[in-house]
């Protein structure tokens, strides 16, 4: 049980939990979903999802407060994300109240899971669609599931806000500019996971990815949105048909304008990167990874300080897991309150 878990030592793995959720989509209809103890799936071997690439997943974490309560971000913002995969790539969409519902029957059934307020961690959660039944032409599936996963994480910095080395690889690109880039499909992924060992085995934490038509414009690291503090003041972030719109962003973004930092959406010549004072990988499992340099062919770019992330992305950083954990006010409604909205 989540009891006997050593919370101060949890990583970012697969923990089993008590129980996943699944509902099936056959004739037109969603299933009313139901809990299960074992986490296998029953998976015909001609499945879309497993020849065509016909898959798509969320992530997104709840947390336990101060006063007890579990809150997730934003979940209604995943849903809609979600729903703009499933129609790039042809599967029904999940409707926005069954995907916030499942969220919280899943989390109600796993609460001995939720990390306790002070260690850092979270849970997090893997909403999951795909094809399931047999198509050997290339066509969509006749039959979809959807299920939502949850194990507890740790948090990403044991040590702080410490920044890491980054590195653009000229022979790969994350996506074509009139593909799926923009959108979770699962296939974005299994492209990027050569470049991301090569950075490994370079010495570098994050692989920074160029526009693939030009090689010209930054877009986004590998499993992230590239964000910085330019010499202006300004915070700034890469615009392109083939960046995934990051939540996290949108959230520093709102912030940002908040506290009177002007925000500047817009396509980013690389040769910026030299007049940045600030610079980090952002997205659910971070929130904000610093990154203080970038290499590319070989010439080292110092885009943020040797220590921490910068000022102004640390203030950023604080307000957004500030709101997550409860300890500051959400003024823009992101939070769902699980234990006030089964009370209420």
């Amino acid at each position: 049980m989540g009891r006997q878990i050593d919370w101060e030592n949890l990583g970012f793995n697969y923990i089993q939990t008590d129980c996943f959720i699944k509902y099936v989509w056959q004739n037109g209809a969603w299933s009313q979903g139901e809990l299960l103890t074992e986490p296998y799936l029953n998976l015909h071997i001609a499945a879309t999802a497993l020849h065509y690439g016909q898959s798509a997943f969320e992530g997104l974490k709840a947390f336990h407060g101060k006063d007890g309560d579990i809150r997730v971000f934003r979940p209604l913002q995943n849903a809609r994300r979600m729903a703009r995969t499933a129609r790039r790539i042809c599967m029904p969409e999940v409707p926005e109240d069954m995907f916030v519902d499942a969220i919280e029957r899943v989390i109600q059934a796993n609460r001995d899971y939720v990390p306790p307020y002070g260690t850092g961690g979270a849970l997090y959660i893997r909403p999951l669609l795909f094809g399931s039944s047999p198509q050997i032409g290339v066509s969509p599936a006749e039959e979809y599931i959807f299920l939502v996963m949850v194990l507890p994480v740790g948090p990403y910095y044991k040590g702080g806000l410490q920044p890491v080395r980054a590195v653009v690889l000229e022979d790969y690109d994350r996506a074509a500019p009139q593909g799926v880039g923009n959108v979770k499909v699962a296939g974005n992924y299994a492209a990027s996971l050569e470049p991301h060992a090569k950075a490994h085995e370079q010495g570098f934490a994050v692989e920074l990815y160029l526009d693939s038509k030009e090689h010209t414009y930054i877009e986004e690291f590998g499993t992230s949105n590239f964000v910085a503090i330019n010499g202006q003041d300004r915070f700034i972030t890469p615009t392109s048909s083939s960046i995934l719109p990051s939540i996290t962003n949108d959230s520093l973004q709102h912030i940002a304008q908040d506290m009177d930092i002007p925000v500047e959406k817009r396509p980013i010549p690389f040769d910026e990167v030299s007049t940045l004072k600030e610079a980090g990988a952002c997205g659910t499992a971070v929130v904000l990874t610093p990154v203080n340099e970038i290499v590319r062919n070989g010439r080292s770019y110092r885009v943020g300080p040797e220590q921490g992330c910068g000022e102004k992305l640390e203030v950023l950083y604080e307000n957004v897991t500030g709101i997550q954990h409860g300890d500051k006010p959400d003024p823009y409604g992101w939070i769902l309150n699980v234990d006030s909205a089964r009370t209420s």
